[in-house]
């Protein structure tokens, strides 16, 4: 059952049941910043949350930004499935798909930086699937936690599918809308290539610039 390829998203009668408890113990840290991963978080910071493929990459992208991010974290939105595993996720039977969890502080750096970073992270015109990493936990989505962070989400895509339009590709795929429940991944893929510097990193990017500041007009 896990080693499917889910390419469909799945019917109600066959999403798993998951589970109360969450899969990331409650004291776990950031490994680059030594900072608390599950919230509470400090006030005035906000939470930004982005799926672009394989989260193992797109968190070092997101960390690396270095300067207003508080922690970044692995985990598991858009679906059904509460506090669902690694492997149940990668059945196709959650309706998830791998996201990074962003905390940061909007006074240091705007969430139109994490955006364009975002867009120029990946191909967000794939639909279930980045590059040779084939099903629904690989869909692009944005999942915005404010108003403002839904009208700078929609407004960025309007700008970035014109902008790869005019490069041959297709409508953008990417799925946006206000956050539900987020779940954080297992310790061991936490910053996972903090710890294991060669890992696998799918991400790669159409080459297209994001027009910036993409919400500001």
């Amino acid at each position: 059952m896990f080693a499917r390829k889910q390419v469909a998203m799945p019917a109600p009668e066959q999403v798993l049941k998951g589970r109360p408890a969450p899969i990331l113990a409650p004291n776990a840290e950031h490994f680059v910043f030594s900072r608390p991963l599950n919230p509470p978080y400090p006030a005035g910071l906000e939470v930004a949350v982005f799926g672009l493929g394989c989260f193992w990459g797109a968190e070092r992208l997101f960390w690396q930004l270095g300067d207003g991010i508080w922690i970044t974290a692995a985990g598991y939105a858009g679906g059904s499935t509460p506090n669902p595993t690694y492997e149940e996720v990668c059945s196709g039977r959650t309706g998830h798909t791998e996201i990074v969890v962003v905390v940061f502080d909007p006074k240091v750096i705007s969430y139109e930086t994490l955006l364009k970073t975002f867009w120029e992270a990946h191909d967000p015109t794939q639909g279930f699937r980045q590059g040779n990493d084939v099903g629904t936990q690989y869909r692009s989505a944005i999942y915005t936690t404010t108003p403002e962070q839904f009208a700078a989400a929609e407004a960025s895509k309007s700008a970035y599918e014109k902008a790869i339009a005019g490069k041959g590709y297709g409508p953008i795929t990417t799925e946006i809308g206000p956050a539900g429940p987020v779940y954080l991944a297992e310790g061991y893929h936490q910053q996972y290539l903090a710890k294991v510097p060669g890992g696998y990193c799918g991400l790669a990017g159409t080459g297209v610039t994001c027009p910036a500041p993409a919400a500001s007009t």
